[in-house]
């Protein structure tokens, strides 16, 4: 579990990445500087590799969901939420119902229940499974480019395993579309990713340079959204 206290952190890093994009954005993400005193040191237990993802998915999401870059979409959160809390409602009707009823007289509405339960937690499982898959930020902004233009960008994360001759590493992908008349009108669309090592973005003590991170994914967003292919 990660611990946070006051701090002030620093670092610089570059990075890779390959895309493709047909239409040149109006706006690059902007210079975004982090006053000390509203960053927090995070500090986590460097030999466990869930809590060194679980920091950068962290710091990823409050880094891009700053309101000068973008606004943070919660929909796939949403939607498991809503389906945990209706197999949880069911359950709990279920339970007071056969509680309330005797036992012959409530079977049909239990296994109703039952069966409506099942249902309801299989599909979370498949929505985190295919459709949330590794996704950890949605986001979008608008800008003005002779007319409205939506920037939207999905990130998604996952752990690389280490390797003989490889450390464990943090791999990063980025979709970008932007388009215009309410999604109608596709301008363009990237697609990039890349990878560091978590002692890149981690010392020895497990205390994580959130800048160094951060400008490493400021640079693979600028790329996904330049007009280039490499």
């Amino acid at each position: 579990m990660a611990r946070i206290r006051k701090s002030e952190n620093g670092g610089a890093a570059d990075g890779t990445a390959s895309d493709v994009n047909d239409s040149k954005p109006a706006t690059r993400l902007v210079n975004v500087v982090i006053p000390a005193e509203e960053r927090d040191l995070v500090k986590v237990n460097n030999t466990n590799l869930v809590d060194l993802k679980n920091a950068c998915d962290d710091i990823l999401k409050r880094f891009l969901s700053r309101p000068e870059l973008f606004k943070q979409i919660h929909t796939h959160t949403d939607v498991r939420l809503a389906l945990g809390w209706a197999s949880v409602l069911v359950a709990a009707g279920t339970a007071y119902y056969g509680w309330k009823v005797e036992f012959e007289t409530s079977k049909p509405v239990v296994w109703a229940g039952m069966i409506v339960y099942v249902v309801l937690a299989i599909a979370q499982t498949l929505y985190a499974y295919f459709v949330e898959k590794d996704i950890v930020f949605v986001g979008k902004r608008k800008t003005f480019d002779k007319r409205i233009v939506t920037e939207r960008i999905t990130m998604s994360s996952n752990t690389v395993p280490s390797s003989p001759s490889n450390p464990p590493a943090y791999f990063l992908s980025a979709t970008y579309v932007r388009s215009a008349s309410g999604g109608k009108s596709l301008l363009g669309r990237g697609k990039a990713s890349d990878q560091r090592s978590y002692n890149a973005f981690f010392d020895e003590n497990g205390t994580m340079d959130q800048e160094r991170f951060e400008s490493w994914v400021t640079e693979l967003v600028e790329r996904v959204m330049q007009d280039k292919t490499q």
